[in-house]
Order: structure tokens, then sequence, then C-alpha cells
């Protein structure tokens, strides 16, 4: 009874009396809407104030007195939000109090001004409509009442809403515990965890609000009795943990890690981990024109320096699903892909501890690392979303880093680092750059990627560029041959993202950047023909490659051993990629007509007697060409197949879009360039004389093959006698309408997919007219409108064959001054023949 005495005696402080009776929302309670609620905030922030409870608006909501000053204020419970009372229609009219009386006639009180506007709108809105109340609203509001109404309590500010009103933790006694109001209202399932004003709290509070909504949930107490967790993309993944060697820092939150238990070098032991719960600026990519974000390249490089090549413990906690195409989490689309997440430790032995000592401890945290160093911020995971068993952890190191306003956590911008990638440039601009890099005869670099066996992407700090870069006089099996998978494995496991050292010798006309290449001390070739996945090139000069011999003894060893390629080597036989043996080089031979002549001794053919051509005119012949598709109806872009009508003789032939109008098609003149792919021509034509094609027939490829005449150098159609060349040809071949033998020396894969004209795999062959005695070849260098490429040293002994015969004919037009002879020898330039070593002394 002593405290509702006290009660009364708190009901005669000025306006209080009004606050109990008008039930006023926030903004319009008593004194409240007078009060600064910022100042009062800055002054009292994070301090326990002393308050006596006066009312209970809803389980999360208290209207109180702060004492000493019995300040009238409503609080909102910090991190949670109670369920909703509803609201009730009112019809009591507005009464407007006595400027002049005091409350309670206290004559001593202080007069009261008459009520604002907004406090007048405010108390006489009247709601026609009734809104019930929230399940368990009238139990939470009870529970609140229960243990603070009318009670001492004590209230901790946290800060203010965007609408000025307070939000604080709330605290209350039971004998000597202190308990904390909000907390329990979330233990019992009667309130709800709110992160916006959870933000506000110290990160120890939230976590424990967290917590205990999580667990309410689990058991589905009273207001989660129904509840029903959402669909998750996540599951956990139990005692999958290995150990292994980084093979590859894939990005700041991404490593690839060899399997211990998988062969070594097999490609199967290569397993993908992201790291669990953290989240690292993304890579981008060049050849998608996409850029770096900010840190991406410091932490990815953090990473590099730390852990390649180095023994880590894996511990696979989840699996998620991913769409490729944004990367964000999906739940069941067919396009996506599952990637798995875990923890990696590297181990840190102290002086003394043996290898498996190191290897059984746990270690440093690699995910804590990152986070730690600001190059990456701590995944907010769902209700039920797997996380990392070290969660806790990376939100305290991100706590670090952001109170050491470390990385991506400062407000600085991250160095900025511009890097010139010649592998995505054109050819001419990587020869410039080929001085540069003669400059040192040794230049330190970073293996980025290994594209094949033996190319590789480097990145030049010095140079601060990216270079594509093969080995001289080595080659492995081209991609989709036997045993091309495993040497790609092994260099990745002896140099993907290592320091190496390389001498640059040339540049290809591909821009590839060919010379010799050290990891340590030991030239990285040899790894490959230590273990029979390479061969030396025989036609190469090896007196031009460093540590030659080293490379001879490296080869002869896996020969030997009868390894890998070698497996079926026979001393003194040739020996192919796949491994088969043949006595002497089978030469391919084609029966051809030549469709069209492009300039520089390039020219496309199509077989003869071919089924596939036969079955492709029978197709296009049977297909019914509609009226022009409707303008916007039918938009090809660049690389598509389509149907072209050829201007000359009105035909329909199969073609390939190589530029088309940027968006959509505008009118029917809309000028697009093909690519016959059946004949090798190219033109403009306009959107009128283009068609759809079914798949059937698109799906065929291409029936024109580009060629060029081996062993020559024929000048280009811009080059002195280049148009002289270029009609000479057209008149012997196409002209001609004759029928060759075209004997293939070799076949250039460099040029890539066919894109469009002179582009693809091209053919060095040797073309014969059935009834001409000299080769289409021998008789260019006779007429003097071409010359022989530069001789090697060392030659197969039929190449050599040929080139000597093909010699005879050079300086038979040499001597008589013809054609580009006839001021005399032109090569003496750089691109002049190494005099070939005759047998005998000297």
């Amino acid at each position: 009874m002593a405290k509702q005495e006290g009660i009364g005696r708190w009901s005669k402080v000025p306006g209080a009396a009004e606050a109990s009776v008008r039930n006023l929302p926030p903004s319009a309670v008593g004194d409240s809407g007078n009060f600064d609620a910022m100042g009062l905030l800055a002054a009292s922030k994070g301090k326990p104030m002393e308050a006596i409870v006066e009312q209970v608006r809803d389980g999360s909501t208290i209207r109180v007195y702060l004492l000493p000053e019995f300040q009238f204020v409503q609080v909102f419970v910090a991190g949670l939000q109670a369920p909703s009372m509803g609201r009730r229609p009112t019809q009591e009219p507005v009464v407007e109090p006595d400027v002049t009386s005091a409350p309670n006639g206290d004559a001593s009180a202080e007069p009261r001004g008459p009520l604002t506007s907004a406090q007048r709108l405010a108390a006489s809105a009247v709601s026609s409509v009734e809104v019930s109340s929230d399940p368990f609203a009238m139990e939470a509001k009870f529970f609140t009442e229960l243990r603070v109404l009318n009670r001492d309590v004590r209230i901790v500010l946290e800060g203010v809403d965007k609408f000025n009103n307070l939000i604080g933790s709330v605290y209350y006694s039971v004998g000597e515990t202190v308990k904390d109001l909000g907390l329990e209202l979330v233990e019992n399932g009667l309130a709800k965890y709110v992160e916006w004003s959870a933000n506000m709290m110290e990160e120890e509070a939230k976590k424990k609000l967290k917590a205990a909504e999580l667990q309410c949930k689990k058991n589905r107490v009273k207001m989660w009795a129904n509840y029903v967790p959402p669909a998750s993309n996540s599951k956990a993944i139990h005692d999958q943990n290995f150990t292994g060697k980084v093979v590859e820092v894939v990005s700041g939150d991404c490593l690839v890690v060899a399997d211990d238990s998988v062969p070594f070098g097999s490609p199967m032991a290569e397993r993908r981990v992201c790291l669990s719960s953290i989240r690292s600026p993304k890579i981008g990519n060049p050849r998608r024109e996409e850029k770096p974000a900010p840190y991406a390249r410091e932490a990815r490089e953090f990473l590099r320096q730390r852990l390649i090549g180095k023994q880590v413990n894996v511990q696979m906690e989840y699996q998620r699903k991913i769409s490729p195409a944004d990367g964000a989490t999906t739940s069941g689309a067919s396009d996506s892909r599952v990637m798995d997440f875990g923890s990696v430790f590297l181990p840190s032995p102290t002086k003394g501890d043996s290898a498996e000592a190191a290897a059984a401890s746990t270690g440093v945290n690699i995910a804590e690392l990152i986070i730690a160093r600001g190059l990456g911020t701590v995944v907010r995971h769902r209700d039920f979303e797997e996380r990392s068993n070290h969660y806790e952890a990376l939100l305290a190191a991100e706590a670090r880093a952001v109170a050491g306003k470390k990385g991506i956590q400062s407000a600085k911008d991250s160095p900025v680092m511009h890097v010139t990638d010649l592998t995505v440039a054109s050819a001419k601009k990587a020869k410039d750059f080929l001085p540069s890099l003669h400059r040192s005869r040794r230049i330190s670099a970073v293996v980025e990627y290994v594209l094949s066996g033996h190319r590789f992407k480097l990145y030049i700090p010095k140079e601060t560029c990216s270079i594509a870069f093969a080995f001289s006089g080595v080659r492995c099996p081209g991609r989709g041959e036997p045993y091309s998978e495993e040497a790609i494995a092994l260099m990745r496991r002896k140099i993907m993202q290592r320091d190496v050292e390389i001498e640059i010798e040339t540049v290809d006309r591909t821009g590839t950047f060919l010379g010799s290449m050290w990891e340590g001390k030991t030239n990285a070739a040899t790894f490959l023909l230590e273990a029979g996945v390479a061969k030396m090139q025989t036609g190469f000069g090896a007196d031009r490659i460093p540590e030659a011999h080293l490379l001879e003894l490296a080869e002869r060893s896996a020969k030997n051993q009868k390894l890998k390629i070698w497996e079926n080597y026979v001393e003194g036989e040739e020996v192919v990629n796949g491994g088969s043996k043949v006595e002497t080089r089978q030469m391919e031979t084609l029966k051809v007509v030549v469709t069209e002549v492009l300039g520089g001794g390039r020219f496309y053919v199509q077989t003869v007697g071919d089924q596939k051509v036969a079955s492709i005119q029978n197709q296009l012949a049977s297909l019914s060409l509609k009226d022009a598709p409707i303008v916007g109806s039918f938009n090809p872009k660049k690389g598509d197949i389509v149907l072209a009508q050829f201007s000359l003789d009105n035909s329909w032939n199969r073609a390939m879009i190589v530029n088309a109008p940027r968006g959509a098609v505008q009118s029917p003149d809309d000028k697009l360039e093909v690519f016959y792919i059946d004949y090798g021509n190219q033109e403009t034509v306009p959107y009128s004389a283009i068609r759809p094609v079914e798949a059937s027939v698109s799906s065929a490829p291409g029936l024109a093959q580009l060629c060029r005449l081996a062993y020559l150098k024929v000048p280009s159609l811009e080059e002195d006698f280049g148009p002289e060349a270029g009609e000479y040809l057209h008149t012997v071949t196409l002209g001609s309408g004759k029928e060759f033998k075209a004997v293939v020396e070799e076949r250039d894969t460099s040029g890539g997919k066919v894109k469009g004209q002179g582009t693809g795999t091209e053919l060095a062959v040797t073309l014969i007219a059935v009834d001409d005695e000299i080769s289409v070849n021998a008789a260019m260098l006779q007429e003097g409108i071409a010359r022989m490429e530069k001789r090697k040293r060392w030659e197969h002994k039929d190449k050599k064959a040929a080139l000597d015969a093909l010699e005879k004919y050079q300086e038979e037009a040499r001597k008589s001054r013809t054609g580009i002879w006839q001021y005399g020898d032109i090569q003496s330039d750089d691109e002049d023949s190494v005099p070939v070593r005759k047998p005998g002394r000297g």
C-alpha cells in the first residue's frame, strides 16, 4: 500500500494527471512533446537512469517518469517489438483544459498552456474502424505490467528513431538480481528481434537477443508456434575434413586446394573451397571488361603470399546453391551451381614440431585473417542458415577492423593500380612491349593462370602488365588430346601463382611471348618433360634455348622410362602426342576447289566429294524461304548463323553475322556484315536479305577451310607486288576452275574459333593442280611474287627436302631479277634466312 500512496503523490506532478487520463499518442503525451530527445540522449546515452513506470502501452512500449525531475517520457524497448495492441474506435470529445486552473486543486502549480494544434488533432482523431490486436499482444502487455508497472526501473538510452522517439534498454530487479525486460520478452516468445533498433545496442546484448529469438523459433514458443523456417539453399556438410596444398587463390574468399588423399598431378585432386560466412571484394574479369572492386587485388595478393604451396587443414561446413548469372542465392533454379564452403586453417608449427604435429594442430583461421585486416566482411546470415563454426570469432575480428579503420572499413580509397592486360590486346601492342621486356635478361613475374601445359598468363610487376607466355621449344598435347589435362594439373601444382623468373626471346603473331621460365633455380619446362607429358620441338633451334641440354636430358629420362606420351616409344621412331608411332611422317592430302582468294597467299577451299557439302546443299534447296521478317521480330547478333542472300547471284547461303547494328533493327535497309561460312567470302547486306535458319541447318560446321601457301612469304595487298601476287593466285586457282590436291604441311590453331573472314584454324598447304607439273607454291616463287620463309637450323628430313626443292625456283627468280628481285637481293632485313649448314668441314 505504501507504493500505491507513492503513486498518488506522483500524480500531483504537473502534467501527470492529464497524461494518465488522456491516452494520447507519443507526440502528444503530457510534456513529452516539449522536451529535447536528442539533448537528453546526448547527456545520458549509455548511463543508467532511474525511472518509475507509469503506463504500459504494449509489451515493448512504456511511459515513465525520469527521476529526479519527474520528466514524463515514452520509451520503446531497444532491439525488439511486441505484438500490436490494435486500435479501438473512440467517441470521447477533446476536453480543453482551463489555462488558469491547477491540476488537483493545487494552487501552487504553474499554469498550463492550451493544447497545440497537433496535440488537439491527434487527440480528437476518431477512427470508425476497429483494428484487432495481434495474437499474444495482451499476454505480452500483461507480462510487462506484472514486472515493471508502478515500479522502479533503470533505463539505459540507446538512441532515438526518425520520429524522435526514445529507444532504450529497461532493467528491473527481483531481490538482488537485475533482469533485462527486453531479453525476457524475447526468451518467452512474446516479442521479435528488430535489427534496426538492435544496431543501437552493444554487440553482446544484440547477440543475446538474436540467440534467444532463434531458440524460441526452434522450440516454437508462443508467437512462434506456427513458425515455418524459410526454404534454405544451404546444406550442412559433415565429416569432410581434409588436408592439402593450396594450388590457387581465386579471390580473397575462395581457394583451390589439392587433396593429399588423391594422387599427385591428378585433375581430380583439386577442390574449390569458399571461405565460410565471409565475402571479399569481387576480383572482376578483364575479358568481360569487369574491373576489380576496391581492395580485391590486395585481398587476393595477401592470401597468395601466405598460402600458395602451403599445407593447410580444411574443415568443410556447408553447401549452397548459387546463381551463375549474378551470384545471388537460389532455392532450386535449374541453372544454379553448388558451391562448397568451409574454414581453412594454416598450421603454425612451433620450433621443434614435426610436420605431422603441425598438420594435427588447427592453426590460424584464414577467414579471420582476411576480416581482421579489413579485406572482407562477415555475411549476416538469415535464421536457420548454415554458417561458419567460428562465426563469433569472425564477428569479433570484423569489430576490430571497424575500430581500427582497416581496409574496406576505412574511409580511404583503395590504392589505384592500372594493369595493362596484353592477353586481351592486339598482337601489335604486345610487340610494342617486346623492347622493354628485352632490356633485362631475367624478369620477375607471377604466374596468374595456367592456360595449357606450356602456355601461361603472367603478371610482370615491374611493367604492371599481364602477358601470354609459352615455353620455347617445348610443347604439350593440345586440349582434348591424351595427357593434356595431366599436363595442366601438373603445372598448376608446380608453378600456379608462384613467383618465377623469365627470359623472353620473341613474340609470335598471336601476341604470345616465347621464352624460358625458372621457378627458384629449376627450369619449369623440365617438370613437363620429366613427367612425359611434353616433348621438345625438333624443328626449333635448340641453340637459342637456355639450358637446352637440361631439357634434352629430362626428355631422354621420360623416353627411357616410357612415361605417358612415350609409352610406346621405340628408339628411332617418331611418337605423336597420342602415343602412337609412325615410321615416317604421313601427309594429309585433300582434293579441293578454291572458293575465295585473300591477300598474302591466303585462300579458302572446299573439299571435293565431301558428303557434308551435298547434304548442306540439299537442305538449303529444300527450304521454303518466306518474305522478309517484320522489323524487330528477328534481331540477329554478332556470331549468329543465319541465311543471307549473296548479292552477285541472289542465292541463299549460310552466313555468320560479323557486325550488326547496336540494339534492335530499325529498318529493312539496316546493314549487316556477314561471312559465308561455306565459301569464305564476306560482304555487307541489308536486313531484308537476312532470314533465320533452323538449328538442323545451322549446327553443321562451315565447309570453307582457310589455307595459306606453305613455306612462303607472300606480300599483302598493301605491300609492293601484293596486288600482283593476289591477282596471280586468283587467276591460277579460282579463275581456272580447276581442282587441286592440297598437301597439309602444318595446322595452325592459334586463330581460335571462326569469327569472320581470316579467322579460325589455318592449314599450311602445298597446292598442286591435277594437270600441272609444279605446285602453285613453286610457281609463285618462279614468278618472283613470293619468297621463302626463314629457314631453321634443324628441320625434319621431309620438310628439308621440300624446302630444298622450292629454293631452286626462288634462286631462278633471283638470278633473273624477276618481280620482287628486280632491284637485287631483298633479304637484308631482320628476317634473313639462316644459312643452312652444309655437310662436311668448315
